[in-house]
This record gives C-alpha cells, sequence and structure tokens, in this order.
C-alpha cells in the first residue's frame, strides 16, 4: 500500500513549531518509515507533487500572496491542520491588527514602498477550512505525534482540552495566583505546555490560547484586586495569542482598538 503523503508548510513565523517536529528524532524516523514526506522544507529539499493526505500548516497569514497560497495548499490537502499560535490565533505578530501598519514599516524599514503587507495578520482559519487546530508557542512535540500516529490508525487526534490549571493540578504545582499573588493567565488557558512556567513559580503566559469558555472577565477582575491596573491587566493578553478571540477582547477592549 502507498504511504500517506505528509506536507510541512510555512507562513509568517519562526519556524519554531516545525522544529518541534524535527526534535522529535528518534520518534520522527520511525514515522518517516510509515508515511511519505512529500513537502517539508526545514528538513529536506526532496519535494513530491499532492496531494497530500495530511498537511501540518505553521504560520500566520500576513499577505495578499500567502492568502492565495493557503488556499492552494486547502486544494491539495485531504486533511489540514493548523500549527502553533501564528496559525492558530495569528501569533505575536497580530499586535499589528490595533496598529497602524503603514507607521511601522515607515519606522523599520529605510524603503517601506518595497514592503507589500496586509494590514492583519489572522490564523489560517480566516481563510481556509481547518480539520483541527494545534496551540501553543511553540506546539506541543507530544501533540504532533499524536496526530500522526492517530492519521496512520484512522482515528480522531485526543488532544486535551482543559486549562492550564488542571495541568497545575496534576504535577502537584501550587497555584501560584492564590499562594503567591503572581497574575497567570492559567484559569483561562489551554494546557499543554508540560506545566513549564508555574512549576518554577512563575505565572502563566498564555502561549496556548484561551481554553473555551474562558472567563477573561473574572480573571481580569482577580489581577485588579491584586493591585494590577487596567494596562497592565491588558499587556498580560497581549502576548502570542493575542488575537484569539477571548484574549482580544481583554486585552484591546471589545471595541477592539487603542492602548491605554
Amino acid at each position: 500500500m502507498a504511504r500517506p503523503k505528509l506536507a510541512v508548510w510555512k507562513f509568517a513565523s519562526c519556524d519554531g513549531c516545525q522544529l518541534s517536529l524535527l526534535d522529535c528524532e528518534d520518534e520522527l524516523l520511525a514515522i518517516a518509515g510509515a508515511i511519505d514526506i512529500s513537502h517539508f522544507l526545514e528538513a529536506t529539499s526532496r519535494v513530491t507533487e499532492g496531494p497530500y493526505d495530511l498537511s501540518l500548516v505553521e504560520g500566520s497569514i500576513t499577505t495578499a500572496h500567502d492568502a492565495a497560497r493557503i488556499r492552494e495548499i486547502r486544494a491539495q490537502s485531504k486533511v489540514l491542520v493548523s500549527i502553533g499560535a501564528c496559525a492558530t490565533a495569528g501569533g505575536i505578530q497580530a499586535l499589528r491588527n490595533h496598529a497602524e501598519v503603514g507607521e511601522w514599516t515607515r519606522a523599520v524599514y529605510a524603503h517601506p514602498d518595497y514592503i507589500s503587507t496586509l494590514a492583519t495578520s489572522t490564523a489560517i482559519s480566516d481563510h481556509v477550512t481547518v480539520d483541527l487546530e494545534l496551540h501553543g508557542c511553540p506546539v506541543s512535540k507530544a501533540h504532533l505525534l499524536e496526530l500522526v500516529a492517530a492519521t496512520l490508525s484512522g482515528r480522531r487526534p485526543q488532544i486535551p482540552n482543559v486549562s492550564q490549571c488542571v495541568e497545575c493540578k496534576r504535577h502537584g504545582t501550587p497555584c501560584v495566583l492564590v499562594s503567591k499573588g503572581v497574575p497567570c493567565l492559567g484559569p483561562v488557558t489551554r494546557a499543554g505546555c508540560g506545566n513549564l512556567c508555574p512549576s518554577v513559580g512563575r505565572g502563566c503566559y498564555g502561549c496556548f490560547g484561551p481554553v473555551p469558555g474562558a472567563n477573561t472577565a473574572e480573571l481580569s477582575a482577580r489581577f485588579k484586586a491584586l493591585g494590577l491596573s487596567e494596562a497592565e491587566q491588558q499587556a498580560l493578553y497581549r502576548g502570542f495569542t493575542c488575537a484569539a478571540p477571548a484574549f482580544e477582547t481583554a486585552g484591546f477592549g471589545a471595541a477592539g482598538g487603542g492602548d491605554d
């Protein structure tokens, strides 16, 4: 039987999620024997034409060219999965969505007239149908392996959909928000990082984006009780997943604009 064809694509991103896949190392060798890695320029210059059984897409859409390219990739892919904070929520570069992009390009580039970009950085799902999203900055190695294993066995991936607080409890990590008064986005953030920050006494930065039903209003009220100003509260949500709807509302206001 022909091996399933895997393609990995890059848009506006730092490549960290592709590196998470490469970091699978021994597991990746086993995967390579079970699938045909048809397009993965981070790993090999060998390219096989589609259609592809599984496409993994890293990065956000920031140019008109990329908006057209993702539609072409969708047409070639039986299953398309967006991986990482850039692909699922626009990434840290989505801070531009609440700024004047022309002003930024004039400040950064000697010849801003050479720059052709959209005014926004948006998730893959804003442009095409996505079959599954794997969140995180970077995406979880375990989640990637589960996705590929599930694809090979013809089942739906089992990806946790609980808050970071659940992960802290499972690791026996004391709540930094309750015990130390450290601002933490854990109550409204998806689990998946392996409990990195709370395990060393730091608050969660929200790298995996808001958990479904995230109650950011109540968490912000808690931050206010800790003495944080409104600007300090909003800054907590303006991270890698700032354009995810729940965090965007909390970070920029319901009207979606303006800095304090």
